[in-house]
């Protein structure tokens, strides 16, 4: 974690901030040319620090596109927190975690036995 905060710190130029907190960067400048095979310039790194938790389902879709060179236009918070009757706040990803969505008659719900299910048995 410490290698992120001194990369941001020496090569990052701070660009934004998204309403949960989470600041995004972009490389100063170019350490290397290009890609000597193809003569192609690269592309400056572009990265974001969370402020909590990492949680990359928290990335707002205006910064994903710019993260991943989708547009060069930097996001604009005023106008892009427009908001939709049929929109939802965000919810973070439950997997891995105690409050894993579980349907009846997963394995790992607290519902183990099936009464709809009969377990096959081979003939003998």
């Amino acid at each position: 974690m410490f290698s992120v905060y001194l990369r941001t710190l020496l090569n990052g130029t701070l660009i934004g901030e998204d309403e949960f907190g989470t600041k995004y960067y972009e490389e100063k400048k170019h350490f290397f040319k290009g890609f000597p095979k193809f003569g192609q310039p690269r592309k400056k790194r572009r990265w974001a620090v969370f402020k909590k938790e990492a949680e990359a389902s928290q990335i707002p879709s205006h910064w994903h596109g710019w993260l991943h060179y989708t547009t060069d236009e930097i996001p604009e918070t005023a106008h892009l927190h427009q908001t939709y009757t049929w929109q939802k706040e965000h919810q973070p990803n439950l997997t891995g975690t105690p409050k894993t969505y579980r349907p009846k008659g997963s394995l790992m719900s607290a519902h183990k036995i099936r009464k709809d299910y009969e377990a096959w048995t081979p003939p003998s």
